[in-house]
């Protein structure tokens, strides 16, 4: 046991660990690239890459002043944070330096929704006989009407839609927990197009609900690239994946459907990822609603 172990050579521990507790690949890229990113400013600056307060509280500014997002700020240092106290659990450290070591505060952002033409333009560049026209058009309306995330649209396999009953099957949604989400006639003609054109892909035999072009597999960056592109198409600006799914909250709850199912569906189990969700539309709402009660008319 070490006060200051070799964090590099144990990162590879680390990582086969997270993999052992079946964290998602993005998890333990994402921790993986918070460790790496410390070890590169320790040998930048000089400075002993030491999992003790001042040390990464030095390291955070550093990537704050350097431009970072705050995001990307309070993701690394949680990574730092998830390691230190692995280094603990294992016996590697004689006590985790950075337990309740607050992380740095985020600025509350707005993100808007997409409205209704903007819906309906997305799926119209979507509109095609092509496998990767049907297909676009089945996630997007798919992920209009559910709030599916990204990384389960893409972790979907054959089986878990069924087209008939109008269900997909969310396996292993964040924090691994999965969920079945409904879904209408519109989504269900649109994934069925889809699986038909299906049949002639390559990899037809596969698992995998989603396959890319020229007989290759889809993944989240094609899926990244292939909604952006269908975004430029429809006129529509500073679109990410993402937005779908505060689309989908906002178009829920103005439909009246209550926030309760709507944390079912969207797989929320805290209330405030549902405020932060629909901040926009809440707003938005309220002030429709105020301008119905005509308060000030007196």
């Amino acid at each position: 046991m070490s006060a200051n172990p070799d964090i590099a050579s144990l990162l590879d521990s680390r990582l086969l660990h997270l993999a052992a507790e079946r964290k998602s690949p993005q998890t333990r890229k994402t921790y993986g690239d918070g460790v790496r990113a410390f070890l590169t400013w320790g040998d930048r600056t000089g400075a002993e890459p030491v999992l003790d307060r001042p040390t990464v509280n030095a390291f955070v500014a550093a990537l704050i002043d350097a431009g970072a997002e705050p995001s990307t700020a309070r993701s690394r240092q949680l990574a730092l944070r998830r390691f230190s106290a692995w280094l603990a659990d294992e016996g590697e450290i004689p006590a985790d330096q950075l337990v309740n070591l607050k992380p740095p505060k985020l600025d509350a952002k707005v993100v808007r929704e997409l409205d209704e033409g903007q819906c309906r333009a997305l799926i119209k560049v979507c509109k095609g006989g092509e496998l990767r026209d049907r297909r676009d058009e089945a996630i997007v309306r798919l992920m209009i009407e559910t709030g599916v995330r990204a990384g389960e649209v893409i972790g979907m396999s054959v089986t878990d839609a069924d087209v008939k009953a109008g269900m997909a099957v969310v396996q292993r949604g964040k924090g691994g927990k999965g969920r079945t989400v409904p879904f209408g006639p519109q989504t269900a003609r649109a994934v069925d197009r889809y699986l038909r054109i299906r049949r002639t892909h390559r990899l037809a035999g596969t698992p995998a609900l989603w396959l890319g072009e020229r007989g290759k597999n889809f993944t989240y960056d094609a899926l990244y690239s292939a909604l952006r592109g269908r975004a430029q198409m429809a006129g529509i600006d500073g679109f990410h994946p993402h937005v779908l799914r505060h689309t989908a909250a906002h178009r829920w709850l103005a439909a009246g459907g209550s926030e309760g199912g709507l944390m079912a569906v969207a797989g929320w189990s805290r209330r405030d990822m549902l405020d932060r969700y629909t901040k926009a539309s809440s707003e938005r709402r309220a002030a429709e609603e105020a301008r119905a009660l005509n308060l000030g008319d007196l």
